[in-house]
């Protein structure tokens, strides 16, 4: 009875040890409690269908007062804001490679009239097709709106037909859900596999001891950090090529712009990936860390808030403001614009010039704090 006692007492008092070393490790406490709320913030403020703000141009050739009364019903409604009044359909094209719109409508000439006479008209609803969910959920939300106003203004029995919606996806005609998938894997792929297996790289170093060797040679930090890299600079530049032919042989994505411009901002991309990587693994000392920090602190970063999945438009602004500093956004922009869109360094020079930011950013960062370790 006594031996038993005291077994238990022993169970109970080795229960009790791990509990204090769980709460006196703050990072596991952290990862115990702060990943389930920051996780749940996220998917429920990151995850949403709805659109907040859709940016709308419209092609009025009717120029009467039911044109006009829909256009304001849109603009009321507190969805659409109004980026821009195209004089004709053959200018909406350029708009939506600059990325200036995500939504433009086309009244016919005559509309209003023809609503009155034959108790029907056409109004044409175009939207960015590289992006099928976003596309469907505008077309059908426009759709709705032009149907609840003229289902005010038409007397109940008149018999009237109302607004004939004829939706056009640019760049996606047969919205084709891998043209969305494609240049997202892209970004996902290269940014986990880029940084994970750099930090775990130099990480693995500092928990041998070779770290400290390399620090006392005659190598400078910078060629420390190039002789680290490049080896996975090469196999990620390899994936891009492999990815790209995949997509175009197996899934059918067209790449309509520069074949040489999507590999230079891939490999721009792959700088900054593997530039985080490298100051990941200056600020942890082990490879679980490393590889808990790249896994949890990118992951889902990269498929919540680059607009992987999700607009980031439709999420709060703090999130909003977050994924700026998400490489992955920039990236995911430049892929799908180029891939889908055909567009030239012209409409994306200022999100290349981002990424050059990062990189120059986080490498300075790394070497500093390279230098701080060898003095």
């Amino acid at each position: 009875m006594k031996k038993r006692f005291s077994l238990s007492r022993s169970f109970r008092g080795f229960v009790g040890k791990e509990f204090l070393h769980i709460f006196r490790d703050r990072r596991t406490a952290a990862i115990l409690f702060g990943m389930p709320v920051i996780q749940l913030l996220l998917f429920g403020y990151a995850i949403r269908n709805e659109i907040n703000e859709v940016k709308l141009a419209v092609c009025d050739l009717s120029h009467d007062s039911v044109s006009e009364a829909v256009t304001d019903e849109l603009l009321s409604s507190g969805t659409f804001v109004l980026a821009g009044e195209p004089d004709a359909p053959s200018a909406i094209a350029p708009l939506f490679e600059r990325g200036a719109l995500d939504e433009a409508i086309v009244f016919e000439p005559g509309f209003g009239d023809r609503l009155e006479k034959d108790g029907k008209a056409e109004l044409q609803i175009i939207t960015d097709g590289s992006d099928p969910n976003v596309s469907r959920i505008i077309t059908g939300y426009t759709a709705q709106v032009v149907g609840d106003y003229l289902g005010r203004r038409t007397p109940s029995g008149s018999g009237g037909r109302g607004v004939m919606v004829e939706p056009l996806m640019l760049f996606n005609p047969a919205l084709k859900s891998v043209y969305l998938f494609v240049p997202g894997l892209m970004a996902l792929i290269l940014m986990l596999v880029s940084s994970l297996m750099t930090s775990i790289s130099i990480t693995r170093e500092k928990e041998s001891g070779t770290m400290e060797v390399l620090l006392v040679s005659q190598l400078k930090p910078m060629q420390i950090i190039v002789g680290k890299v490049v080896p996975y600079f090469i196999l990620s530049f390899v994936n891009v090529v492999s990815i790209v032919l995949i997509a175009s042989l197996v899934f059918g994505v067209p790449c309509r712009g520069s074949h040489l411009l999507l590999l230079m901002e891939s490999l721009l991309f792959i700088m900054t990936a593997l530039s985080l990587g490298i100051f990941i693994s200056t600020m942890t000392g082990s490879q679980q860390v490393a590889m808990m920090i790249s896994l949890g602190g990118l992951l889902l970063p990269t498929v919540l808030l680059s607009g992987f999945i999700f607009p980031v438009e439709s999420m709060p602004l703090p999130l909003q403001l977050i994924s700026n500093i998400i490489p992955a956004r920039w990236y995911l922009v430049i892929v799908r614009a180029i891939m889908l869109k055909g567009a030239g360094f012209e409409y994306l020079w200022k999100e290349t010039l981002v990424l050059v930011v990062m990189t120059a950013v986080l490498l300075g960062a790394s070497v500093r704090k390279f230098r701080e370790r060898l003095d």
